[in-house]
């Protein structure tokens, strides 16, 4: 059975970075064609794709947050990271980190870990 579990900091100071991990189990975050997104959703507003780690280290960021944001994986542990720069209070939701397929060109967010909030205030 595959799981995500999103841990970090849950308070982050204004122009500080957030780091968050996801650990996976069940299977390899290397395995041929998988796709790891960090998704998060803010108090009120709808879901974001932040954007996608794949299984060879390519990674494909929301041109909104492109400048900010950074991806990163540790096969040896089964974690992959996100580092999002610069924040401020609009940055506060719950992150999500999600297996993530693709068929026809189309994004499919497969399997979602249970979500970490994450406030940005001072």
């Amino acid at each position: 059975q595959v799981q995500l579990q999103e841990t970090g900091p849950g308070l982050v100071i204004p122009e500080q970075t957030l780091s968050l991990t996801c650990t996976i189990s069940g299977t390899s975050i290397t395995t041929s064609l998988s796709a790891w997104s960090w998704v998060r959703q803010s108090p009120g507003k709808g879901m974001e794709w932040l954007g996608v780690l794949t299984y060879d280290g390519d990674t494909y960021y929301s041109p909104p947050l492109k400048s900010r944001t950074s991806f990163s994986k540790d096969p040896s542990k089964s974690q992959f990271t996100l580092q999002l720069n610069s924040v401020t209070p609009e940055d506060t939701a719950v992150y999500y980190c999600v297996r993530t397929a693709y068929y026809s060109g189309i994004r499919y967010l497969e399997l979602w870990g249970q979500g970490t909030l994450v406030t940005v205030s001072s």
